[in-house]
């Protein structure tokens, strides 16, 4: 029987964990790809595998028995950082196992690679200009660790899908949203707040986009997209004072001091020098605050116009993720 058969990569982390759950609800297997350290419980249609994307040889049990089915792979594994450098690891997650995941696609014939890259991915323009889909990606022409290794990572795809490799790209903006715990950047500061931890914040802000609309966006593009093209998958611009607004109505709490953007990143290597030694993530480091005062006026028209993508409203992502911290259940169903 000629079945469609998902495989997502980094399937315990917050993207990749909400894409399974929508698939869930559809008439497909999955297969989620775990690291060997990792834990997860198979379901009705889903199974977890353990591998490494860095290793390809642990990445064939995921990718065999399936002969026949339509194999749809969405690759959203991959390493966050708010550092300055590209460390070893960076690099070889992001970069060299986005290309053996290209390859393990080619040699299991698989249909389609969703390739989950990120906004960071694409050049600022002169940092007043809307910033739209691109078609290369130079990593000289993007600033930060993380974004030179998911440029370098895009543009492989890119070359793959020029090459021959039925690809479609998506590029998330600054994922917000319940299930998660606190991995997340943006949802650590909010369970900071929570915990009546969180020192200050800072002017500036971001695009925030609500994971469940990238997830499902991802899973639109998958079945969808244009193979050789790419999809931004943003929000809206909103200033950091709104966000913490959006707490403080979810909560009734206070909103705690801010402080200018420009102050705040002359003691930035302080806050990374303390989380060395303590060995705990900082919540603000040069490149975070950098983000925070960078141009995110980002488009998601082209995925609106193709994809039907249609992104909820800040407050209820913030909502929903303070009750999912606090315990509360938060219903998939009504975002299908």
């Amino acid at each position: 029987m000629n079945r469609k058969v998902y495989i997502v990569t980094g399937a315990n982390g917050h993207l990749a964990g909400t894409i399974i759950r929508y698939l869930e609800r559809k008439d497909c297997l999955i297969r989620g790809l775990l690291l060997p350290s990792e834990e997860n419980t198979d379901r009705e249609k889903v199974s977890y595998y353990k591998g490494d994307v860095t290793v390809p040889k642990t990445m064939e049990a995921i990718f065999s028995g399936l002969e026949g089915h339509d194999i749809i792979v969405i690759h959203a594994a991959g390493l966050v950082s708010i550092g300055n450098e590209i460390t070893p690891a960076l690099y070889d997650v992001n970069v060299n196992g986005t290309r053996n995941v290209i390859a393990m696609c080619r040699k299991f014939r698989a249909r389609r690679l969703l390739y989950v890259s990120s906004v960071h991915a694409i050049s600022e323009g002169d940092g007043l200009s809307v910033i739209r889909e691109v078609t290369s990606f130079p990593k000289d022409a993007v600033k930060g660790a993380y974004a030179i290794t998911k440029a370098e990572a895009t543009q492989a795809v890119m070359d793959a899908a020029k090459d021959g490799l039925d690809a479609v790209i998506v590029h998330p903006s600054g994922i917000v949203g319940p299930f998660d715990d606190g991995r997340n950047h943006v949802v650590q500061l909010i369970r900071q707040y929570l915990d009546g931890k969180l020192p200050g914040v800072v002017t500036g802000g971001y695009d925030f986009v609500d994971v469940r609309d990238v997830a499902k966006g991802c899973i639109v593009a998958a079945e969808r997209g244009r193979s050789g093209e790419c999809y931004i998958l943003s929000n809206r611009f909103v200033p950091i004072s709104d966000l913490m607004a959006c707490m403080r109505a979810a909560t009734g709490g206070k909103v705690p001091h801010c402080y200018p953007l420009r102050l705040v990143k002359m003691i930035a290597p302080l806050f990374e020098w303390i989380g060395k030694v303590t060995h705990t993530r900082p919540l603000f480091t040069r490149y975070s605050l950098y983000a925070l005062g960078s141009n995110s006026r980002f488009s998601h028209d082209k995925a609106t116009m193709e994809l039907g993508y249609s992104p909820m409203d800040i407050k209820d992502s913030i909502r929903d993720t303070i009750r999912y911290l606090r315990g509360g259940t938060v219903d998939y169903a009504c975002f299908i």
